[in-house]
């Protein structure tokens, strides 16, 4: 037999921040809930507590999706649905946030169509292909119409709506460092350690920040982007089972900012303040706070056209 050289890339995770619900495994039916119990018992957690980030098992699903592209032609999506998740323990109850990879990558295709110029999105996803799945979409639509994704993406920065259900004391930073090996997914000896800064806070918490957010907004400012954008992740989060947690992860774009950005990042505590000045009727302290954390993150956002 000839002998065999693996080769084990360095896997970059993309520019990109994530949103995430986990659910209690009593908030997914019978049969959904056993298999998740036998997923977990199998994989085990990906954080056993909550100061612990999902950064490995976040560059496992980055290699399973590289694999699925060398493995065969590349489609405008998956052709089943991923049977894998997101697992968090926390004071000893186990939290389940599904990758759902089609889901998530019909709504990729749909902001791919929405944004990018017609040249590149017929290089990238030939309008046959994407027309192929469109028309499987509307057929699993039909099939699950109440279906949602527990994970939402955003490229080259956090949108600033995104704060709003976490307050300072949620913020966790963990900096890289080196592996000690077998330390959960994708994890080898002698692998570095990723960094990770994340926000994770009960959902109960998320809504009632959001909804006070809201109402603070409407009345100072009704016809403000941040006003739409409490609406929308309020009723997102509604979708959801009240005892759930929900996750805000700087994801790849640790490695964009760099460690001393990441350390003097408090934009969930500034944007706190900046409410609490709406309330206290400082509109003028309100809108510079939100003016700089606005224009800060325009300017991460920016980078996206760096040469």
């Amino acid at each position: 037999m000839q002998d065999v050289t693996v080769v084990r890339t360095s896997v970059q995770p993309p520019y990109a921040a994530h949103l995430r619900v986990y659910e209690p495994l009593a908030a997914y039916p019978g049969p959904e809930r056993a298999r998740w119990q036998a997923y977990a018992a199998e994989h085990g957690p990906d954080a056993a507590e909550a100061a612990r980030p999902v950064a490995e098992a976040v560059l496992a699903e980055q290699r399973e999706a590289l694999a699925e592209l060398v493995g065969r032609t590349p489609r405008a999506l998956p052709e089943r649905e991923s049977e894998r998740a997101y697992v968090r323990v926390v004071d000893g109850v186990l939290y389940v946030c599904p990758w759902a990879t089609r889901l998530r990558s019909w709504q990729a295709l749909e902001e791919l169509r929405a944004g990018a110029p017609v040249a590149l999105l017929d290089t990238a996803v030939p309008p046959v292909a994407r027309a192929a799945a469109e028309a499987d979409r509307e057929r699993w639509r039909a099939e699950h119409p109440d279906a949602r994704p527990w994970i939402l993406t955003s490229r080259w920065e956090v949108p600033v709506r995104w704060f709003l259900p976490f307050g300072e004391e949620d913020r966790c930073f963990v900096p890289s460092g080196e592996g000690v090996g077998n330390e959960g997914a994708g994890k080898e000896k002698g692998e570095t350690r990723p960094a990770a800064l994340f926000y994770l806070t009960p959902m109960a918490q998320a809504r009632r920040r959001v909804a006070r957010a809201y109402r603070a907004l409407r009345e100072a400012v009704p016809d403000g982007e941040l006003v739409v954008g409490a609406e929308q992740v309020g009723r997102w989060l509604e979708e959801f089972h009240p005892r759930s947690l929900v996750e805000l992860d700087y994801g790849g774009l640790v490695h964009l900012l760099g460690p001393e950005r990441l350390l003097a990042d408090r934009s969930a505590g500034e944007l706190e303040e900046g409410l609490r000045a709406l309330r206290a009727g400082d509109t003028v302290e309100a809108l510079r706070m939100y003016g700089e954390l606005t224009v800060r993150w325009r300017r991460v956002l920016a980078l996206r056209y760096a040469n």
